[in-house]
């Protein structure tokens, strides 16, 4: 070397860890004839570099420009070191660490590369159901222990063949420390399991006869990436109704696997945006609508013009849409309210009732993981769940934060870390509705509290007393003496969407927070709320006028009590040719009129999602739910292009808040149903009222002297007709609008609000 001659050391952080980082610094040291080492530790990748100084500035650039797929850069420092006049560069072997925060890889899709020797008759892994490099395959839900290497994943029970082996360690394969590496010779096998005992063994001898049984109309579960799916022929209307019935599923839909772009469009409208999401390496559920024509059984998605599409993202699954002349349901392996299933014990202890025979194969699955569910939203990602091929999900925050756990909500649940900066949300874990969801909570919090070896300073939870995940923080901190921080709903919706737009809180924000529940602190029912907001605080500044929610969360199964109650609080006659009067036994309708008059067995409600159930109600959409949401996106589908005008009124109450009442539009819809006006006029008027008086609020909000910034959150923002009419609004008002695209806009999204808010106030008092 000659006098120019630098050694640099490099720290990475981020996504570098799993996905093939180290064989990519490896070439592009030989590349500018530079010696050194690269190799992982909890922290990251670490690499020392020595050469020319102009081939260490070409080096560097690369490092940045010519990333792996998968990789992620988070932060880059760059060290001088003296010379140590090394010429050779060498991988060496992770480095164990008391410190972790290298982040963890998310599952993704099986490559073109792969899938490419999968179809070649002369390739060794020619139609391997688990063929996998460096650049795809699974991650997080194999994933024991950080480093990330082969010793510490489910990958462990299988030794490598020779011809693996030689891959793994060749530094210019794309196999080089791929951890799930494996061929026919060496690694996972599946096969069919029957009710009866019998078993099918052998690739193809087993896709032959799953596929045979999903062609005569029965269902089987199919282990996949990160769980079970029940699976069934989804143009088969005796399947689906066999599988609702099994399920206990009335109305809700089922995704639907299609073999590829094509035959998605033989099944719905996709436009260039949902295309390009489709076929991401993410591989996402998406919502399109679907075509009048579609071939899909309507038991797809009763009701609903949307329908959940999916293209295969496991060679397994590739192969078995390759024997099938239709697409399949693929939906979770459990049953209603419950984990999905992930080992075949319990795969076929849990499943039996619903399946007729199990697809299984013997590579463990550590950690379970759903499949994500998303809309397009102004050419955008809209998450509707993140789970599968985005968790877990980090996000970094806009000040420092101690290391924090927040438990989420009851509906939609994810818990959220903070470590290290940086704020990670967990996979979906489901509604907490029982103490098996609790159960995968309790052990998913401490999987990813053990990976980063993170010791919480404190935990976080929303104010609802019967919330489960409430009780539980409360019980943990009471256990352990750590500090317990309860914050209010909609204020951790909002934190959630400052934190993904690294809002540092210096501003406070006009929140728009419409949802079907959130514990006030009032003690009453909020969801449709404006706030004045940041992480230190919030001001209720407007809000939907409250009414009787009769039973409490039992009225949520029935619009019709919601329609009643909004009559009877506009002062509107319960008419008999109204639908949900109809509805509701002359008896029960009794006791309603009671409950409202007295207040008896009645909490007051301001919900939106509340007015929406009560709108869909009135105009005959759906009188009962069988599952959350069911009346509104169902009103969001019928809602078409002529809109019926409608209005909110907005009144200060006492304390000089505004209220929206809801009463003039009630009254309106109502005289309009028994005029016969058609249910799509009515259902575009309702929408298009309510982004009007949220605008109208907003301008109020703004001469009082609180800023331009407006932002969205809460589970009513799922629906993209309100939303598209709320921002396109807003923005010619002349406001910035933040609209929630890394993490659900609904409660799914809510632990990572709670996790800022948590941090932000330990930072406080620490500051003190």
């Amino acid at each position: 070397m000659d006098g120019m001659s630098e050694r640099w050391r490099l720290h990475v952080q981020g996504i570098v860890q799993g996905v093939g980082f180290r064989p990519f610094v490896y070439g592009l040291a030989l590349r500018y004839e530079l010696g050194g080492h690269v190799g992982n530790n909890g922290d990251g990748v670490f690499i020392e570099v020595e050469g020319a100084a102009a081939a260490l500035q070409q080096f560097h650039a690369a490092l940045t420009a010519e990333l792996p797929p998968l990789a992620h850069i988070d932060a880059l420092t760059v060290t001088a070191l003296p010379l140590l006049h090394e010429t050779e560069f060498s991988i060496r072997a992770s480095q164990s660490s008391d410190r972790v925060s290298a982040h963890i890889p998310a599952d993704v899709g099986v490559c073109d590369a792969c899938l490419r020797e999968l179809y070649d008759s002369a390739d060794r892994r020619y139609r391997y159901p688990f063929i996998n490099c460096t650049h795809c395959g699974p991650r997080f839900t194999i994933i024991q222990a950080l480093p990330y290497d082969r010793a510490t994943t489910t990958m462990s029970i299988f030794p490598m063949c020779p011809e693996c082996a030689a891959e793994y360690h060749d530094p210019l394969s794309r196999r080089f420390h791929a951890q799930p590496v494996a061929c026919p010779v060496c690694g996972p096998r599946i096969w069919l399991q029957a009710k009866n005992g019998d078993s099918v063994r052998g690739t193809e001898a087993t896709l032959t006869a799953v596929s045979e049984l999903l062609r005569a109309g029965q269902i089987a579960a199919i282990k996949g990436l990160g769980g079970c799916h029940l699976a069934c022929d989804a143009t088969n209307d005796a399947a689906l109704a066999l599988l609702r019935e099994r399920k206990a599923r009335v109305d809700k839909p089922f995704a639907v696997m299609v073999r590829d772009l094509e035959m998605a469009r033989h099944i719905a409208h996709i436009s260039d945006e949902e295309a390009a999401l489709l076929v991401s390496r993410q591989r996402p559920i998406v919502l399109v609508k679907q075509c009048a024509d579609s071939p899909l059984s309507a038991g797809v998605a009763p009701g609903n013009p949307y329908v959940g599409l999916l293209l295969p993202y496991t060679p397994l699954h590739y192969l078995l849409l390759d024997a099938l002349p239709d697409p399949l349901v693929m939906t979770s392996g459990n049953l209603s309210g419950e984990p999905i299933a992930i080992d075949n014990a319990e795969a076929l202890e849990r499943l039996a009732p619903l399946v007729d025979a199990w697809l299984l194969h013997d590579r463990p699955i550590h950690t379970p993981c759903d499949d994500s569910v998303l809309r397009v939203f102004e050419g955008g990602e809209l998450p509707i769940r993140r789970s599968r091929g985005y968790t877990p999900f980090a996000i970094k925050l806009p000040f420092a934060a101690e290391s924090v756990l927040a438990t989420g909500g009851e509906l939609k649940n994810t818990f959220c870390l903070t470590h290290d900066g940086y704020a990670f949300l967990s996979q979906h874990i489901g509604d907490m509705e029982n103490l098996e969801t609790l159960t995968a909570f309790e052990q998913a919090q401490a999987h990813l509290r053990a990976l980063y070896r993170a010791e919480p300073r404190a935990l976080v939870c929303d104010l609802h007393p019967n919330y489960l995940t409430t009780q539980w923080a409360q019980r943990v901190a009471a256990q352990t003496g750590l500090p317990l921080i309860q914050v209010q709903h909609h204020h951790a919706h909002m934190a959630a969407v400052l934190a993904e737009h690294s809002h540092d809180g210096a501003q406070t924000v006009i929140g728009v927070c419409l949802d079907g529940t959130g514990y006030g602190t009032d003690g009453t029912i909020w969801g449709g709320e404006v706030l004045i907001a940041d992480y230190a605080d919030f001001r209720r500044a407007a809000y939907l006028k409250p009414v009787p929610l009769p039973g409490g969360d039992a009225a949520v199964k029935f619009p019709y009590r919601m329609a009643l109650a909004q009559l009877w609080a506009a002062g509107i006659e319960w008419h008999d040719d109204l639908p949900p009067v109809t509805a509701c036994p002359p008896a029960e309708r009794n006791i309603l009129r009671r409950q409202f008059e007295t207040g008896f067995q009645t909490v007051l409600t301001s919900s939106m999602g509340r007015l929406f159930d009560a709108v869909a109600a009135l105009i005959g959409v759906r009188q009962r739910v069988t599952y959350e949401a069911q009346a509104a996106i169902e009103l969001e589908g019928l809602a078409g292009d002529d809109a019926q005008p409608y209005a909110l009124a907005i009144v200060p109450d006492a304390g000089g808040a505004l209220v929206l009442d809801p009463a003039p539009l009630i009254t309106q819809i109502a005289a309009d149903v028994l005029a016969g006006v058609p249910v799509s006029r009515i259902a575009a008027g309702f929408h298009s009222a309510v982004a009007e008086a949220v605008i109208a609020v907003c301008d109020r909000l703004r001469a009082d002297g609180h800023g331009s910034t407006v932002a969205l959150s809460g589970g009513v923002f799922q629906n993209v007709r309100l939303l598209d009419a709320l921002v396109r609004g807003l923005r010619e008002h002349g406001f910035t609008v933040l609209v929630q695209r890394q993490v659900p806009s609904n409660d799914g999204g809510l632990a990572l609000g709670q996790a800022a808010l948590g941090a932000w106030r330990l930072q406080q008092n620490r500051l003190k």
